[in-house]
């Protein structure tokens, strides 16, 4: 074969992740973060268990590549500028309390650099592009969605994954009392100089 024919076919690899990833995939929605096993996903995929280990190291390093999350932010553009900070924490806490997959990336981003690479794009991409919609300066978005992210992250965390009590103790409605007035200083408040 030429090399020309040869880069126009698949490498086998190239099929063997797809199906590793289309099997895990399946099979986190079918049996959440924890039940679901290597070996499963393996079986799945029709495989060998090792050929998942090689491709994606541990469960979590295939937990983050087959991961496939949406904030599903709202549109800032329709909240008044008052209240982006209470909007998004409302937000935040719904969507982490709604979805197993967000916590569970969280879980494996501390310890796996291929899903805390997951979880940065995740928010730089999506919240750095909510936070465009509204804010006037250009050169500071990335910094205050940096800043908002810092904190939801934070919140989930104690929340959900160390389930620190205070946190766990406190409704929705006292969170977003605490932690709104914090994100709307980092969306709207003039920064430090």
């Amino acid at each position: 074969m030429t090399p020309a024919v040869q880069s126009t076919q698949p490498r086998r690899s190239d099929a063997t992740r797809a199906a590793i990833l289309r099997a895990a995939r399946e099979r986190f929605a079918a049996d959440g973060y924890e039940r679901a096993t290597i070996r499963a996903i393996a079986a799945d995929a029709q495989i060998d268990p090792s050929m998942v280990m090689r491709y994606y190291g541990s469960k979590e390093g295939l937990f983050a590549a087959a991961a496939e999350f949406d904030l599903r932010l709202p549109d800032l553009t329709s909240v008044s500028p008052a209240r982006l900070g209470e909007v998004l924490v409302r937000h935040f806490l719904a969507r982490w309390e709604g979805d197993e997959t967000l916590v569970a990336l969280l879980r494996a981003a501390s310890t796996n650099p291929g899903a805390a690479e997951r979880m940065r794009g995740i928010f730089a991409d999506q919240l750095t592009a909510a936070v465009a919609t509204f804010n006037s300066d250009p050169a500071l978005t990335a910094r205050r969605a940096g800043l908002v992210a810092s904190q939801v992250l934070g919140l989930a965390f104690t929340r959900y994954i160390v389930r620190l009590s205070p946190m766990v103790d406190a409704t929705p409605d006292e969170l977003v009392a605490w932690i709104a007035p914090t994100l709307q200083r980092y969306l709207t408040g003039t920064p430090p100089s």
